[in-house]
């Protein structure tokens, strides 16, 4: 089993556990309705009253919920009696989901100094740099986990192509067997050399995290300290010059979404995707968190949500409707029913259903995008899916008959008639196969249009913590002591990014690396 019922409370008002923003106390908390928006409110004994929008929109938050199911977490948890949560991160026998994307830091330093950044080696007086020995430990301790083994990786940092050994570590990821090996990165590096490009690539290197804040460079200027535009788009030409040495790399545009910065540029970055669809796949816009003290009139003028982020799309955009969006639980059921069929465990997406929203489009040749729900009946599909799920795990024999009801439930689900030219059941399904795939990696196949994921995740900060979604959270770090931590319990919260790099690092002054511009 790697997916079941959620046991999380539906309907609102409902009450939760967060943090104080001043001295990091678990605190109980409450969710509620106001005004069209979803609040959240706490109070700590010591330090007051806290209060913040948790999603703009009750009606998405509402939708989303419905489809909430849980995982099973790990059968090899690093810290086996947990009794709570956050402070015992390992990950724990209280977590309910397992690594679906692992963030490996490679470093703290940066050829770059971003003022919005939570990571960086200048503003700590130290510098983590695990060694490559120790890269690979972290690397083994994924491929590790049990009943589902890591495959998708992404190295981090800082900038962790500034890492020496950063080559070497893509080499040992796709010889341990990670099917899809990632970078998040500035691009600088990637902008400045082809040939470094074609290194990577060679190397096992899948796909670029591109830090991507809009097509304005101002916005650059404000968010990350100097003119970056030209140096994102000649990382994006030179990807694609892959092609001319029969090698092939993807791009994920990556926007850190601020309330007037650059949220009036959502439908403009999604435009420069479609415009590049042959070397971008997909646009992960990420609202952002809040690190350090703020006060409530400042965070709500900030405040970003993934409501905040469709209703931008829908305005910016001739493209999307807010009927288009689904959290990314919603594919729960794909992961269950195959489990049923095959009996093997599968990656499940069992995150909290208010991390993120996301939707697929569907661009034909001439630009024209066309979301899947508009040929897809997305609720029916695994709504009967799901049902069919459960038919199967009960069965004892011919559980294999149960994925011909699989195809037909898609078939009758499927409009050929809105569906983009070319496409018909059968490649659908073939395209679905090859998105889902972890029997190493996908090979889509080249269909008349390509596939785009648009979405977003909302990491926590402080003053929005639910420890509810923390115990569901599927992007995990790894660490050089073993531990798998989840991704809003490292960067906020108990702060154990500060604990870790602080243990494994060395002052800034006595560090003899290499450069961080090279």
């Amino acid at each position: 089993m790697v997916v079941q019922r959620s046991s999380l409370k539906k309907g609102l008002p409902k009450e939760t556990e967060s943090l104080c923003p001043e001295c990091g106390r678990v605190v109980k908390a409450k969710i509620f309705e106001e005004k069209g928006k979803v609040m959240i409110e706490k109070s700590c004994a010591q330090h007051g009253n806290f209060r913040d929008i948790y999603w703009s929109d009750v009606e998405l938050y509402k939708k989303a919920e419905k489809w909430a199911f849980d995982g099973v977490g790990v059968e090899n948890p690093a810290i086996k009696n947990a009794k709570t949560c956050p402070d015992n991160c390992g990950l724990c026998n209280l977590h309910l989901s397992h690594t679906v994307l692992a963030n490996l830091d490679l470093t703290n330093r940066c050829n770059l100094r971003c003022p919005i950044c939570f990571a960086n080696a200048n503003a700590a007086g130290y510098v983590y740099e695990p060694s490559f020995e120790q890269v690979v430990e972290m690397m083994k301790v994924l491929r590790s986990q049990k009943p589902v083994a890591n495959t998708a990786i992404q190295f981090a940092g800082g900038e962790p192509t500034v890492y020496p050994k950063f080559i070497e570590v893509l080499r040992e990821a796709e010889k341990l067997g990670f099917s899809q090996i990632q970078v998040a990165t500035n691009g600088v590096k990637f902008a400045r050399s082809y040939d470094y490009v074609k290194q990577c690539a060679v190397a096992g290197l899948d796909t670029v995290y591109l830090q991507f804040d809009g097509l304005e460079e101002e916005i650059y200027i404000k968010a990350r300290g100097k003119p970056l535009l030209d140096v994102k788009k000649r990382a994006v030409e030179n990807i694609r010059k892959l092609k001319q040495d029969n090698l092939k790399m993807s791009v994920v545009l990556v926007p850190t979404i601020v309330n007037g910065i650059n949220d009036h540029q959502v439908g403009a970055i999604l435009k420069y995707a479609i415009e590049n669809r042959d070397i971008i796949k997909a646009v992960n816009y990420q609202p952002v968190s809040f690190t350090g003290r703020i006060n409530q009139e400042e965070r709500m003028q900030g405040r970003f949500t993934l409501p905040d982020l469709v209703d931008r799309l829908v305005k910016q955009t001739a493209i999307l409707r807010k009927e288009d969006f689904y959290p990314v639980p919603v594919v729960a059921p794909v992961s269950r029913f195959f489990y049923a069929v095959n009996a093997e465990p599968v990656v499940a997406f069992t995150s909290h259903p208010h991390c993120g929203l996301a939707t697929y489009l569907f661009i034909e040749k001439d630009g024209n995008a066309i979301p899947i729900t508009r040929f897809i009946d997305v609720e029916r599909f695994f709504v009967e899916l799901n049902k069919l799920a459960e038919k199967a795990l009960e069965a004892k024999l011919l559980k294999k008959r149960f994925l011909l009801s699989a195809y037909s439930l898609l078939e009758d689900c499927f409009d050929e008639n809105h569906a983009p030219k070319g496409m018909d059941r059968m490649k659908f399904i073939k395209t679905l196969q090859g998105v889902l795939s972890t029997k190493g990696k996908s090979k889509l196949a080249e269909f008349s249009w390509s596939m785009m994921m648009v979405g977003g995740m909302h990491f926590q900060d402080m003053y929005n913590y639910d420890i509810e979604r923390v115990k569901r959270c599927v992007i995990h770090y790894v660490v050089p002591d073993g531990r798998i931590i989840p991704f809003c319990a490292y960067n906020s919260g108990p702060t154990y990014r500060t604990e870790v790099e602080k243990k494994h690092s060395v002052p800034l002054s006595e560090y003899r690396g290499g450069p961080d511009e090279e």
